[in-house]
């Protein structure tokens, strides 16, 4: 098969291919199965650092035990949006 027109040629492949997308941008959607976390709630007792409250959690709750002590104190920070360590008497966490 030979090829008369180029212009009309690459013109059709142009717009067949901008569809193609348009058609799969339509059709593939991102979704990710929404998971609904449950926290429970602790205040910040005088003399209590992450690391502490880590090292709780980690000998108390199942869902820590062969977790890094490291790992925790992230994790909590994570949850917390805490950009520093740094915690004060009063402090609610989520755990």
């Amino acid at each position: 098969m030979k090829i008369k027109n180029k212009f009309k040629f690459i013109r059709s492949i142009t717009i067949l291919t901008i569809l193609l997308f348009i058609i799969i941008a339509l059709f593939y959607n991102k979704t990710y199965a929404y998971k609904e976390y449950n926290y429970r709630t602790i205040e910040v007792s005088e003399g209590q650092t992450l690391w502490s409250i880590a090292q709780y959690e980690k000998e108390n709750n199942e869902y820590y035990k062969n977790k890094d002590i490291r790992e925790i104190v992230y994790e909590i920070q994570k949850i917390n949006n805490l950009d520093l360590s740094n915690l004060y008497v009063g402090q609610e966490l989520k755990l």
